[in-house]
C-alpha cells in the first residue's frame, strides 16, 4: 500500500522532507553528531566528500574514509531530532520513492553517534571515552511507538524505584546497544558505561541559575544507581532515542561520548576541541577495523 503523501514527505527534487537527501546521497555507515559545525570537524580527514548539503540543523556530508563510504549529519539537540533524522535515513533505504512502497528487501544501517557528555562518577577523568552499553531514555519518545519488545523494563523498574520517581515525569525507558558495533567500537582505552538521556540541558541534568529543581538529589541518586554492577556513567540528551529508533528499524547503533564535564567535581575541559578531535579519529578507525567476533 502506497504511504499517503501528508506521512511520507517529498521535496520538490524528490528528496526527503527535513534532510533534503536523496537515496544515493546516503552511505550505509553513517556518524551521527550533534552540531552541525562539528561534521566538518569529522569530514577533515576524509579523502574526498562527494556531497554536501544542509538544511536547518541538519548538515549532511556523504564521503571516502580510507576506502570506507560513509556519512556524517548532524542531529541538533534532542530526541525530538532523532525522531526525524531516523525516520527518514529508514526511509531513505527501506522505502521506495517513486512507489511510496515499503521495500520488500530490508536494508540495515550502522549508525554511530560521535557526541559529548558530562560524567556524574568523581572518578572518570575529563577528556576520557565512554561508549553507551546500555541507554535509559527520561524522554517519552519511545512511549509514542510499539517499543515494549526493544526495551529492558527490569532496568527502568529498579531505577524508579531508586530514584522514587516523581509521576509526573515520563516512564524512563532502558535500551541496550548494537552488541556488533559494541564488539567492534569498544577497547581498553574506552570505558563501557549506562547513559541517561536527559530532556534538557539545565534543570533536567540537575544544573541550577535562577531556576529550583524538582528533585535537587537527582544527581546523587543517578550517581549510587547500579544494575548488575553496572553503574550510570554519564548524562547527554540523544542516546536513548538513538537506540530506540534504531532497534525498531532494524537498524545497528552504538554511542560515542567525550566526557567534557565532571559534574560530580565540577570541571570542565580545558581542551573540549582536542578531546573530540581525538574521539573522532579513534571512531573512524575502529569503522574501517574487522568486526570482532
Amino acid at each position: 500500500m502506497a504511504i499517503a503523501e501528508s506521512e511520507l514527505i517529498l521535496n520538490d527534487d524528490g528528496s526527503i522532507y527535513h534532510l533534503h537527501l536523496k537515496p544515493e546521497n546516503l552511505a550505509h555507515t553513517i556518524i551521527t553528531v550533534g552540531d552541525p559545525d562539528r561534521v566538518d570537524q569529522v569530514t577533515q580527514y576524509f579523502d574526498q566528500v562527494d556531497f554536501k548539503i544542509q538544511k536547518r540543523e541538519f548538515h549532511t556530508q556523504t564521503g571516502i574514509y580510507r576506502g570506507k563510504r560513509i556519512t556524517v549529519i548532524s542531529t541538533g539537540i534532542g530526541t525530538d531530532n532523532i525522531d526525524i533524522v531516523f525516520n527518514e535515513l529508514d526511509a531513505l533505504v527501506n522505502i521506495d520513492f517513486d512507489t511510496r512502497e515499503i521495500k520488500k528487501k530490508h536494508t540495515s544501517l550502522n549508525i554511530i553517534r560521535i557526541g559529548t557528555s558530562g560524567t556524574i562518577l568523581p572518578e572518570i577523568p575529563l577528556d576520557s571515552f565512554i561508549v553507551s552499553e546500555t541507554a535509559i531514555g527520561f524522554d517519552s519518545l519511545m512511549h509514542f511507538y510499539d517499543s515494549e519488545h526493544i526495551q529492558k523494563p527490569e532496568i527502568s523498574k529498579a531505577l524508579q524505584t531508586h530514584l522514587n520517581w516523581d509521576k509526573n515525569k515520563s516512564v524512563p525507558y532502558a535500551i541496550k546497544c548494537s552488541t556488533t558495533l559494541l564488539n567492534q567500537m569498544h577497547s581498553d582505552s574506552v570505558q563501557k558505561g549506562i547513559t541517561v538521556t536527559n530532556v534538557g540541558f539545565y534543570g533536567p541534568q540537575g544544573r541550577v541559575l535562577r531556576l529550583a529543581l524538582q528533585d535537587n538529589l537527582l544527581n546523587q541518586k543517578l550517581r549510587s544507581f547500579a544494575f548488575d554492577t553496572q553503574k550510570i556513567t554519564n548524562l547527554e540528551m540523544e542516546t536513548a532515542g538513538i537506540y530506540g529508533m534504531a532497534k525498531m528499524l532494524g537498524h545497528k547503533a552504538i554511542s560515542m561520548n567525550a566526557i567534557l564535564a565532571n559534574r560530580a567535581t565540577g570541571e570542565f575541559s580545558t581542551s573540549p576541541k582536542n578531546t573530540i578531535d581525538k574521539l573522532i579519529t579513534y571512531t573512524l578507525e575502529k569503522i574501517i577495523s574487522p568486526t570482532k567476533s
